[in-house]
Order: C-alpha cells, then structure tokens, then sequence
C-alpha cells in the first residue's frame, strides 16, 4: 500500500523542483539582459565616437590610442581582483563603465570595416553564441574537465595579441583568431553552465544580482571576443 504521507512528498518536491527552474530562468535572464544592454552601450559608445573625427583623430592618431586599447584589459583585471569584495551596486556601476570603455576602444572597427560587414559578422557572431550557450545550460556533461584547457589557450591568446600590437604579422593574428574563436567558443558554454550551477534560490536580493552582474561581465567578454576575431575572416575594409 502506498503511503499518502510518500505521494505528498514526491509532489511537493515536484512543485520544489517547478519552482526552482522558474526562478533559475528569471536568472539566466537578468544575465543575459545585463548583456544585451552592455552589447548596446559598447556600440552607441563606438559609433558616437567613429562618427566624430574632433574625437577620434586626437585619440588615434596619438599615443592615447594605446590608453583607450588597453584600458578594457585594466578592467578585466580590477573585475577579477574585486568581485568578491565588491556591492551589487559597485559592480553594476564598473559593468556599464567597462562596457562604456570597451566601445571608446571598439570605435575603430567603424572606421576600418564597412557597415555592411560589421552587422553581418555581429550576426554570425551572435548565432554562434547563442546556440552554445544554449548547449552549455542545457548539457548535462560536466565542463569543468576542459577548464584548464581554456584557461592556457585564453592566456595565450592574451599575451599573443599583446605581441602582435607591436610585430603586426598577419600570420600570427590569423593563428590569434583561429584558435581565439575556439576558445571563446569554449568559454560561453563553461561559463554558461558555471552561472547556472552557482545560482542558488536562497541567495539574498544583493547576491542574486551580483551573481547576474558577474556572468553578464563573462559573456558580454566572450561575445566581444568572438565578434573582434570573427572580423578578421568576414569583415570588408573601407
């Protein structure tokens, strides 16, 4: 004979489990809005300054242009140093300001690429994202194991850029943006899953968004990154 006491627990686990994949999706959601946003603030930021050449010759053409490059990268890093310490507050306040930053040093994809070419390579860029990051929250595969894999390949992919704003070969930077795609390819589904694993319902209202601030900052960097060497393959030059 079956217990009633054995049917009630078993449906309110159901209604647990229900409510718990509603809440996760209002989650995944703030993150991937805190994206989307951040994608719109870098390109307004972009075009306003491309579209200005009382601006941008001044910085261009002088010895800032390395400033407004490397900028994004001092962000990066204050990020990675200060997210455990940091508030809700602060840490949206220095997303939008990085995403700000990230478009003064994007402007000169306008003026080197054409129009054209730049919206169709943000639209492959962005089918290529969403369909893994689709695979990294739906996967039951534990990505963890090729964590190490993609941690050396973006660290050389960083310190190879690096180089190469100062060799210029045209070589090299085909070897940065092949193996640069596959690892942020790679990146979006860990990080994808990663952000779905640590959200936890019982999180306060400040650590909830935080938690959403910080995946936002880990995969707007994915998509900029796949859409920066993307370019390199499908982008027309002016």
């Amino acid at each position: 004979m079956n217990s009633p006491n054995l049917g009630y627990r078993m449906g309110a686990g159901v209604r647990a489990g229900a409510v718990y994949d509603e809440s996760l999706r209002r989650h995944m959601l703030r993150v991937y809005n805190y994206m989307g946003l951040g994608l719109v603030v870098t390109g307004l930021v972009a075009f306003a300054l491309a579209s200005t050449p009382a601006l941008y010759v001044p910085i261009f053409s002088s010895p800032l242009k390395w400033v407004v490059m490397l900028a994004p990268l001092a962000f990066v890093m204050l990020f990675s140093f200060k997210m455990q310490t940091m508030s809700a507050a602060s840490a949206q306040a220095m997303f939008w300001a990085f995403c700000a930053v990230m478009g003064l040093s994007l402007a000169s994809v306008f003026l080197v690429f054409t129009g054209t070419s730049i919206a169709r390579t943000f639209f492959i860029a962005a089918t290529m994202f969403g369909a893994t990051s689709l695979y990294g929250y739906t996967t039951r595969r534990d990505l963890t194991q090729f964590s190490s894999f993609l941690i050396m390949g973006l660290i050389g992919v960083v310190i190879a850029s690096l180089v190469n704003l100062f060799l210029g070969s045209t070589a090299l930077q085909f070897a940065i943006s092949v193996i640069g795609i596959a690892v942020f390819i790679g990146l979006t589904a860990w990080d994808t899953q990663t952000i779905k694993e640590q959200y936890a319902e019982n999180f306060d209202a400040e650590s909830q968004q935080k938690l959403a601030v910080f995946g936002a900052f880990s995969l707007y960097l994915n998509f900029i990154n796949i859409f920066q060497l993307l370019l390199n393959f499908t982008g027309e030059r002016e």
